[in-house]
């Protein structure tokens, strides 16, 4: 499936991912609509630190996913939907877990229904590799089984069964996307990488959660080829894909090697605000993207050094756009 010419609708286009997701999409000659939440201040989020050229070419609506008639017009007319949008501060999560059934669980719904009867070529659903849970074999592939240890990776379970019933039940054209840790260049502090370098610039210490959990971490740039990569594949309707690196690192090797890499002597220390309950604590994620690559064509390039070198430059040249308080 071609790109260039297509309208395409993102959902959570003002978040992480979504927004680098756009500027690419942009970028091959898509007709982009941008689904984000409203709110009183006309904040549209990361979109808003985009380039004017960008922002120039996108059609930008506002709205609520837990409203379905907010999605009625952003979905018409369009050929491709890439649904991103959701709640994800996992600890945040066992605080409100109810934001999260409505955002991510009735939201998804909503989204889904909008779709049907639209004539959109190709849906790809966004989830995540929290779905996994800590992994009983290794490398993860997507027949592992799926494990919700937190109110999170509960509704995006959830989501990611409604999203497979939708293409079973109706026939609608829906892929599963679920990228594993993404980072780089406008990531919220909240994530891991980011608050290691922010904490590392501002401070002599660096607070950290757990530092034994591992996790696969994969450039955003290259997270974004690969949802666009579902997209064009025919090949991915009723599939679930995982997009990740195929490699590991401990939350404390991580932040050694960020400090390394920084020529930073910061103290590296546990948080127990910052650590998850015991059972909600995922080990261990690294991805096998064996199925990615034969039936997309897509492998990951760039090494984490490579990535990280990247995201420390951005990081050190944004540092004041962030608060001080980086909790997780």
């Amino acid at each position: 499936m071609k790109i260039k010419g297509k309208k395409i609708l993102v959902t959570g286009a003002g978040g992480f991912i979504g927004s680098h997701l756009v500027e690419a999409l942009v970028r091959m000659g898509a007709n982009v609509r941008a689904f984000v939440r409203y709110n009183s201040r006309s904040d549209y989020g990361l979109l808003d630190a985009v380039s004017r050229e960008i922002e120039d070419e996108i059609e930008i609506f506002a709205g609520d996913l837990k409203d379905r008639e907010a999605l009625r017009d952003p979905v018409a007319g369009c050929h491709i939907v890439f649904h991103l949008g959701s709640v994800i501060a996992i600890p945040y999560s066992y605080v409100n877990p109810m934001d999260f059934v409505q955002t991510n669980v009735v939201g998804t719904a909503n989204l889904l229904n909008a779709c049907l009867g639209a004539n959109v070529e190709k849906i790809v659903h966004t989830s995540t590799s929290e779905v996994y849970g800590t992994a009983t074999y290794s490398p993860i592939d997507e027949k592992h089984p799926l494990q919700a240890q937190s109110p999170y990776a509960a509704t995006k379970i959830a989501a990611d069964k409604l999203a497979e019933s939708y293409w079973r039940s109706f026939g609608l054209p829906v892929a599963i996307a679920r990228p594993f840790n993404a980072y780089g260049p406008r990531q919220s502090a909240r994530a891991v990488i980011p608050t290691i370098i922010l904490q590392a610039v501002k401070g002599d210490k660096v607070a950290l959660g757990s530092l034994h959990p591992t996790r696969d971490f994969t450039y955003v740039e290259e997270t974004v080829e690969g949802l666009i990569e579902v997209a064009r594949s025919p090949e991915s309707i009723g599939e679930v894909v995982n997009i990740g690196s195929g490699r590991e690192i401990s939350m404390g090797d991580l932040a050694q090697l960020i400090l390394s890499m920084m020529g930073n002597k910061a103290e590296i220390c546990t948080d127990e605000v910052r650590v998850r309950p015991e059972k909600s604590e995922v080990e261990r994620l690294i991805c096998d993207n064996a199925k990615g690559r034969e039936l997309l064509g897509w492998k990951p390039e760039m090494s984490l050094k490579e990535g990280l070198g990247k995201t420390i430059d951005w990081f050190k040249a944004h540092v004041g756009a962030y608060k001080r308080d980086y909790a997780v």
